[in-house]
């Protein structure tokens, strides 16, 4: 369990400082109430998978831009066609999925 991860995630604005990597060195200093490590395992699955979906979000973007958009460009100009491009994007799409959800 990655707990900055977590409260970053979930409760964002919130203070907080971590003496370590465990629980027991959490120390919250938010009006709110503090989480219980409960708490924060129940939602450990939750952010683990959107973490996995924006880096795959951030890897197809980076891929797009690079490739599929000057294609893209190149068929509006009348200079490429509208496959090359879907096929690319396939590509991309392909060599990045995204996680299962569990």
């Amino acid at each position: 369990m990655d707990i900055p991860t977590i409260l970053s995630s979930k409760y964002p604005g919130s203070f907080w400082n971590l003496g370590g990597d465990d629980y027991a060195g959490l120390t919250w200093l938010s009006d709110t109430p503090k989480p219980t490590k409960k708490a924060l395992e129940a939602l450990w699955p939750e952010v683990q998978y959107e973490t996995a979906y924006a880096r795959v979000e951030q890897a197809r973007r980076a891929e797009y831009q690079a490739t599929t958009d000057p294609i893209f460009f190149k068929w509006q100009a009348g200079s490429g066609t509208k496959e090359e491009w879907e096929t690319e994007r396939q590509r991309i799409k392909d060599a990045n999925p995204y996680p299962e959800v569990r």
